[in-house]
C-alpha cells in the first residue's frame, strides 16, 4: 500500500465507532484518521481527539465546537472543529477523505452518508436507517456515483460474505432462494407476554450477546431492530420482502445465511463482536487482523433455531408491512420507532406502547411516493409529529 487511507468516523463515541477505531488502531500503516464526530458525549471526544489526533472533530453546535476547540488548542492540537450537520458533510466528503464510517444512530445519519456516497467514498454503512429511510433514492444515488457501499450491520455482512464477491444482482439471478436473517431474540425471547407491559429500559438494555448503544438496544429487544434490517436488506441485495426471512438463533454465532436453489445454505459465523465485519469491510476484498478471538464451537456446542413469534414481536410484522408498502412508509416507521423508544427509555411510555405509537402512525399517516430527499424528509417530520402527540395523550 502506498499510502494510509484517510478515516471518517461519523459516530465516533459510539459503540460501533468505538470498535472501528480499535481496529484502525491495530494497523497504523494502512489507516489514519482523518476525523471523529460525535453529539452528545464531549468529555469522551475530547479524549478520543486527544488520542488519535484527527484533522477535523465535529460536534453539534456552534457553543459545543466553540468550547472543544479551546480545550483542544490549549492542549497543543491542531485539530480544527466544526458544527452540525454541514460540520459532518463536509468531513464525509472531504476530498482527502477514503473511507467513511457512517454511524450515526438514526435519521441525522443520513445527509452525512449521502454526502459520503456522492462524493465518492468507500462507506461502510452501520446507519441502517439512512437506507431504511431513502432506500430507493440513496441506491440512485449511490449508482449514480463512484462510492463503494459495504455493509457494517453484521447479518448485512454476513450476506454480502455468503454472496459471489461484490455482487448486487437480483437474488433469483444469483440462484438465490431466501435470504436468512438470524436474530438473537434479545432479552425478552422467553419473558411471558403479559409480562412485557411491565419491563423496565435497564431490562430492555440488557442485551444477552451484543454491548451496544441503549437505543438499538430496545430495538433488539422489540425486533424492529430486525425489521428495520429487513428493509435495508432489500435496498442492498435487491430482493423482494417475501424472499427475506428472520430466523431468531439465540447464540448469535451465525450472522446470517444465504439459501441457494441447489439447496445448499451458506452461512458466516464468528464470535458476537462487532470488530469482525468493521475490519472486513475496512479492508475488503482483503482480510486483516481484528482483535477478535478465534470462535470455539466445541465450547459453543449447540446451535439453536426458532420462528419469531408475532405476538411478543409485532414491530416486526409492521415493519415488513412498511417494506411492501414502500415509498414513505420506511420514513415513517423508522420516525415513529426514533419517538416511540425515546419515550420508553424517559419512562413516559410503557415498551408494548412501542409498537402502539408505530401502528397509529403508519395508519393515520398516507404512504406517498418518495421521489426526493424534501419527501422522505417531509414524511419523517409529519410521523414524528404524530407520534409525540400520541406519546404525550397517553404517557404514564
Amino acid at each position: 500500500m502506498s499510502r494510509t487511507l484517510q478515516v471518517t468516523v461519523l459516530g465516533a463515541t459510539g459503540s460501533i465507532g468505538l470498535s472501528t477505531l480499535d481496529v484502525v488502531a491495530r494497523h497504523p500503516q494502512r489507516y489514519s484518521l482523518f476525523a471523529l464526530t460525535g453529539f452528545s458525549r464531549m468529555p469522551e471526544l475530547r479524549q478520543l481527539c486527544l488520542q488519535h489526533k484527527p484533522r477535523f472533530a465535529v460536534v453539534a453546535d456552534d457553543s459545543a465546537a466553540a468550547a472543544l476547540q479551546r480545550e483542544l488548542s490549549e492542549a497543543g492540537l491542531a485539530t480544527e472543529v466544526l458544527a452540525g450537520e454541514q460540520g459532518l458533510c463536509a468531513v464525509a466528503g472531504h476530498p482527502d477523505v477514503d473511507v467513511v464510517m457512517a454511524a450515526i444512530v438514526g435519521a441525522a445519519g443520513l445527509r452525512p452518508t449521502l454526502a459520503a456516497v456522492q462524493a465518492g467514498k468507500r462507506v461502510l454503512l452501520a446507519n441502517k436507517e439512512a437506507l431504511v429511510m431513502s432506500g430507493a433514492l440513496f441506491m440512485r444515488t449511490l449508482a449514480d456515483s463512484q462510492a463503494l457501499l459495504l455493509p457494517i450491520d453484521s447479518e448485512h455482512n454476513a450476506i454480502f460474505q455468503c454472496l459471489p464477491r461484490g455482487d448486487r444482482a437480483k437474488p433469483e439471478s444469483l440462484g438465490v432462494r431466501r435470504i436468512l436473517l438470524t436474530a438473537s431474540g434479545g432479552p425478552f425471547r422467553q419473558l411471558p407476554v403479559d409480562q412485557l407491559a411491565a419491563v423496565t429500559p435497564d431490562q430492555a438494555c440488557a442485551h444477552p450477546n451484543w454491548s451496544m448503544g441503549r437505543k438499538i438496544s430496545v430495538d433488539s429487544a422489540g425486533m424492529m431492530n430486525k425489521g428495520l434490517e429487513l428493509i435495508e436488506a432489500c435496498w442492498l441485495f435487491d430482493a423482494r420482502p417475501d424472499q427475506v426471512e428472520v430466523v431468531i438463533h439465540p447464540q448469535s454465532v451465525i450472522h446470517s445465511m444465504v439459501d441457494y436453489v441447489d439447496g445448499s445454505v451458506l452461512a458466516q459465523l464468528g464470535n458476537p463482536d462487532m470488530r469482525t465485519p468493521i475490519a472486513h469491510a475496512l479492508a475488503w476484498p482483503e482480510r486483516i487482523d481484528s482483535g477478535v478471538s478465534p470462535l470455539d464451537l466445541m465450547r459453543i456446542g449447540r446451535l439453536d433455531f426458532e420462528e419469531p413469534d408475532a405476538v411478543r414481536f409485532p414491530c416486526l410484522r409492521l415493519a415488513r408491512e412498511a417494506a411492501q408498502s414502500c415509498g414513505t412508509a420506511p420514513a415513517m416507521l423508522n420516525a415513529a420507532n426514533e419517538v416511540a423508544v425515546a419515550a420508553f427509555l424517559d419512562g413516559r411510555i410503557r415498551f408494548t406502547d412501542i409498537a402502539s405509537v408505530i401502528s397509529e402512525v403508519l395508519e393515520r399517516e398516507a404512504t406517498m411516493p418518495a421521489t426526493c430527499l424534501d419527501d422522505i424528509l417531509a414524511a419523517d417530520a409529519r410521523a414524528r409529529g404524530l407520534a409525540s402527540r400520541w406519546v404525550l395523550e397517553r404517557q404514564r
